[in-house]
């Protein structure tokens, strides 16, 4: 019998409390956390990393605009001072609903209500050889990897003496158009445009392509029409190369193969083209949707399943307004945490619940320097304006007044100068196999 199986995770305090066990610190974990902080429950917090994403400026890290701590916060130092919540750095495997008991890497738990709100992952869409070869970008591992890599063919590219066989280190392919996609061509284009030519005063950047690959007719689903034509067009001003109604067949590495178009030459394919729901063991087939995502009532209770949550990207809670279960965003994961809050105190005071209602806030891009676009359900703009709602509303969600800070100057400054001082290779030192586990991060 496996370790985890036959040990309680150790060291967590007892208490008479109820129990409740978060796995995932992202947008709806850790609100959920933090909501029930010195509350009358023991809260357990569980995550595979000790620190707090910021997954919105994610392409900001893999295009040297931020460092990766000023986008990542530590999660024990949320809970300085709690006399309630721990956390633990474990990866959830599977729990058995009849007895309650949730089994981890480093031990069971045994859990009075258990919420999952382990995020999402890349979807491949069943491509064995684009999982292996391309680059996702769903961690502040994953985004420095990015940069290191993009930093890294150039450094290769301005010592190989032919122009032809330089083309395919230097152009940078982007599959999804949607805003991780918009955002990360957007800014790749402004350092091919103003950056790296003077890092790199030999090298031609004329010939550098950026291309963003879009399967759908549009950019930007979800959002207005005005905001898709107008980040369709700001791109193409940059000279990003946009190709819509456009599928990926396929990628070795060092062509991008396209369905009725020309191959494209980069060994740079950046992956945004879409998500899938994480999953751990104990549910049934029935509890998931085609799509992935976990069945939940209004209370995100999920389906024949008492005492059992799921949050965000991986819940699917249809209702009148959203009979196709609510968009994949932070703001419905965040809202469904605040409101299973509430419920979790009138469940222990035997009162009644509240139904989850998801307020839109709107949504917003950002294209490159000084142009976004923004839909409020109020008011739609885009251009300047727009970027600097864009700057002002991820200024404040980000965690710790230091994270602000530090991402406002580095802001100012890269406003004022357009040079972000960020483009370091720094190298990991190869990993000892006997610490590969530990010290790395799993693809």
């Amino acid at each position: 019998m496996s370790d985890f199986l036959s040990h309680p995770l150790p060291n967590i305090p007892k208490s008479d409390l109820p129990k409740v066990v978060i796995i995932g610190a992202g947008f709806g974990g850790l609100k959920l956390a933090m909501k029930l902080m010195n509350k009358q429950f023991q809260v357990i917090l569980l995550d595979k990393h000790n620190y707090h994403q910021f997954q919105p400026l994610f392409y900001q890290v893999a295009t040297a605009g931020l460092e990766p701590s000023a986008i990542s916060f530590p999660l024990r130092k949320v809970f300085h001072g709690s006399k309630n919540v721990t956390f633990r750095m474990a990866q959830a495997d599977h729990f058995d609903p009849k007895i309650k008991r949730l089994y981890t890497d480093m031990g069971y738990l045994d859990y009075s209500y258990l919420v999952m709100a382990m995020g999402a992952d890349t979807n491949y869409f069943g491509s064995k050889s684009i999982e292996e070869t391309s680059s996702p970008m769903k961690t502040v591992s994953e985004a420095l990897y990015i940069r290191n890599k993009i930093i890294s063919n150039y450094e290769r590219a301005i010592n190989i003496e032919k122009e032809e066989d330089r083309k395919s280190l230097m152009n940078v392919v982007i599959v999804g158009g949607g805003p991780t996609g918009v955002e990360l061509a957007g800014a790749m284009a402004d350092l091919r445009n103003s950056v790296l030519p003077k890092d790199y005063p030999e090298l031609n950047f004329r010939n550098m392509k950026i291309v963003l690959i879009e399967a759908g007719p549009e950019l930007l689903g979800p959002m207005s029409k005005e905001s898709k034509e107008s980040a369709l067009k700001y791109l193409r001003h940059l000279g990003v190369e946009v190709m819509l109604n456009t599928m990926v067949k396929d990628y070795d590495g060092k062509e991008v193969k396209l369905a009725d178009k020309e191959a494209i030459q980069t060994q740079t394919l950046l992956w945004a083209a879409g998500i899938k729901p994480n999953r751990i063991g104990g549910l049934e087939e029935d509890n998931y949707a085609p799509n992935g995502r976990i069945f939940v009532d209004d209370f995100s209770e999920v389906k024949g399943c008492p005492g059992v949550y799921a949050l965000g990207d991986i819940s699917l809670m249809t209702q009148e307004t959203y009979p196709k279960g609510h968009p994949q965003v932070a703001q419905v994961a965040i809202q469904q945490a605040v409101c299973l809050a509430h419920n979790l105190h009138k469940i222990e005071e035997g009162k009644e619940k509240k139904v989850f209602k998801y307020k839109d806030l709107g949504s917003m891009a950002t294209v490159g320097r000084k142009l976004a676009v923004v839909d409020l359900p109020f008011i739609k703009f885009q251009g300047i304006l727009a970027w600097f709602t864009w700057l002002f509303v991820h200024l404040m969600a980000i965690l710790g007044v230091k994270n602000k800070l530090f991402i406002f100057l580095d802001w100012s400054w890269n406003y004022l100068s357009f040079d972000p001082s960020l483009r370091l290779l720094i190298k990991p030192k190869a990993v000892r196999p006997s610490e590969e586990k530990a010290m790395t991060e799993e693809r």
